[in-house]
């Protein structure tokens, strides 16, 4: 067995996971830091563009994150939420992608490795005494709903034990699932939708993009939507997250979107 992966691979791994190439760290990265006046805006917090575009450039940007890191140290340990608790560290990122040159700096940097990190690094040991210690943790899914088998093979050659190790357990790949809607119905759920909830006014899109739906409200990032059933959907990387489509033939869609309660209802445009 090879696990000498080339982009091409990685990209096709991710598809039938059914993962947007964007939840593996395409979204844009700022170009220039915030002003110190509006890093002020959020003293004593890091400033949020900082933190989003450390966690992008971590997938594949060493000499950005060099530049970020050493201005800012503790943004080695910088995390970020793609969309309703889809929460991904830099050194989460480098971990799903094999960046082992980016880990390993952020690691040197104060970065908290774990089970992910370690399948991608290939420290076998690590993982099975993880394993051992809390048997099953092997199924949880890592930022975007990535499984940790896939952590594994993204780090290569040198972690081909810990692949071999993982394949034998034969829980540690499992992706989300998602059940099928035809087209059609799909398409009677696209549209901008707007509701009304903490006294703001919200608009956003559900989008039909390679067959599944996604959840955008502009400019942040589309999240792809994984059908349960029914009409209820979850977000990549938010299992918990419900959002629930009401509609008819000749009726505007209506949405609830939960998160144990009930966050918001809206209602499409179309």
């Amino acid at each position: 067995m090879t696990t000498d992966l080339s982009r091409r691979t990685l990209l096709s791994a991710a598809a039938l996971l059914g993962l947007a190439p964007i939840a593996y760290g395409r979204q844009p990265e700022p170009t220039r830091t915030p002003k110190p006046d509006r890093t002020l805006d959020h003293l004593p917090h890091q400033h949020p563009d900082l933190v989003r575009e450390v966690v992008g450039a971590s997938h594949r940007n060493l000499d950005r994150v060099r530049e970020l890191v050493t201005r800012h140290p503790a943004l080695a340990k910088a995390t970020w939420d793609w969309g309703f608790g889809d929460w991904e560290s830099a050194l989460g990122a480098a971990s799903h992608v094999g960046n082992r040159e980016i880990a390993l700096y952020l690691i040197e940097n104060g970065a908290r490795p774990d089970l992910f990190t370690f399948a991608m690094l290939g420290d076998l040991a690590a993982v099975k005494a993880m394993i051992e210690a809390r048997p099953g943790i092997q199924r949880t899914h890592g930022p975007h709903g990535i499984p940790l088998l896939l952590h594994a093979r993204s780090g290569g050659d040198q972690a081909k034990p810990v692949y071999e190790y993982l394949q034998s357990l034969k829980d540690a790949g499992e992706a989300y699932k998602t059940e099928p809607l035809s087209e059609d119905e799909m398409k009677r759920l696209t549209g901008t939708y707007t509701g009304t909830g903490d006294a703001a006014t919200v608009t956003f899109d559900i989008k039909l993009d390679r067959g599944m739906l996604h959840f955008q409200r502009p400019p942040k990032s589309a999240l792809r939507l994984f059908h349960v059933g029914n009409g209820e959907f979850h977000p990549a990387g938010a299992p918990q997250v419900r959002l629930t489509f009401a509609s008819g033939m000749n009726t505007p869609a209506t949405l609830t979107i939960r998160d144990h309660d009930v966050i918001l209802t809206a209602v499409s445009a179309r």
